[in-house]
């Protein structure tokens, strides 16, 4: 068993008739650029006006993955994203006051004040918070695949990694043990070329991601994580497999970090090069440029689109902003079972 390498004209073809392709490409481009616009405002201006406190990670260049990926899962399938994997929680129905009111430690957040960033979840919308060591979400993750496939549903888990946690012990861990007992699992690498500043080829001998799946039993596919009709596509043949019972399943989705790791993080250790050569493959502006080809939008109706979603962020900061810090008497609600 080999990975396979699937090719952007193929996943294309793959989609629906050219209506369905439009409506699909608009909703897809829609929480893409909210996600950016969100992040943009998060990193780039409250972040850096002292509004954020802690750790900021975004994933600019990223969108395709969480957003393709995201639109293939059903509503009672299980998310686990990573810290770059924002679009998620829209699709889901997260509104962005909710992230702007948790990043500052507001009541209106999904935490309720309790945390200051992207450790936030909602159990009622199927998603569980992050875990800061990536890999750890694996094995957590996998048990919720096992829960599912123990109540009989035909519902799956979709869990979502840097290629530097398929480093560690606890992702292999878990690996195995989604393999051994054929749990309904997608495993998704947003493979962005650096953990942290250790560029891939630096961490791993082996050329693709993918490859550490057949040693697993587990069918591995790699797709360009820009184009997010090729992610959508794979996302569903990874689902499909999975809710067949034929076990887990992975995607390598290849990608760039436009950005540092964090906030902090100047990403002056990537070579100039790498930065230009990725800016022109962004996965906006690519499916912009195929919307405008294929008719299925003017650039007066995106422009137009842009123009709400700033108007719909700047709503969600003001909102947000206006929303109370938490009471401290009650500290300990949330916390404990009542």
């Amino acid at each position: 068993m080999a990975a396979v390498n699937r090719a952007t004209s193929i996943t294309l073809q793959e989609a629906a008739d050219s209506s369905e392709q439009a409506e699909l490409a608009r909703r897809f481009l829609y929480h893409m650029s909210l996600m950016r616009e969100v992040e943009d405002r998060i990193e780039r201006k409250l972040y850096r006006q002292g509004k954020i406190l802690g750790g900021v990670y975004v994933g600019r260049g990223q969108e395709a993955i969480c957003v393709g990926a995201g639109m293939a899962a059903k509503p009672d399938d299980m998310l686990y994203p990573c810290h770059r994997d924002l679009g998620l929680y829209f699709i889901r129905g997260v509104h962005p006051r909710q992230v702007f009111a948790q990043y500052m430690g507001r009541v209106g957040g999904l935490t309720k004040g309790r945390d200051g960033n992207m450790h936030m979840g909602d159990l009622n919308l199927r998603i569980v918070a992050i875990i800061s060591a990536m890999a750890a979400s694996i094995p957590v993750a996998a048990g919720s695949a096992f829960a599912l496939k123990y109540k009989g549903t035909k519902d799956i888990a979709f869990v979502f990694f840097g290629d530097g946690a398929t480093s560690r012990g606890d992702w292999h861990e878990g690996i195995n043990l989604a393999a051994v007992q054929r749990l309904p699992l997608v495993l998704i690498c947003n493979n962005n070329q650096y953990a942290y500043s250790t560029p891939l080829e630096k961490q791993m001998a082996c050329a693709n991601v993918a490859d550490r799946g057949p040693g697993y039993g587990i069918p591995a596919e790699i797709v360009d994580g820009n184009d997010v009709f090729a992610v959508y596509n794979a996302a569903l043949r990874a689902a499909e497999h999975a809710r067949r019972g034929l076990g887990p399943y992975m995607i390598e989705c290849k990608t760039f970090r436009m950005t540092g790791h964090s906030a902090h993080d100047s990403g002056s250790y990537v070579p100039a090069h790498l930065w230009k050569e990725w800016e022109a493959k962004d996965p906006i502006r690519r499916l912009e440029t195929l919307m405008l080809e294929r008719s299925w939008a003017d650039r007066a109706t995106i422009d137009e689109m842009n123009a709400g979603i700033r108007a719909e962020v700047d709503a969600a900061i003001e909102w947000a902003e206006k929303s109370p810090y938490p009471d401290p008497a009650t500290l300990t609600q949330g916390v404990y079972a009542e």
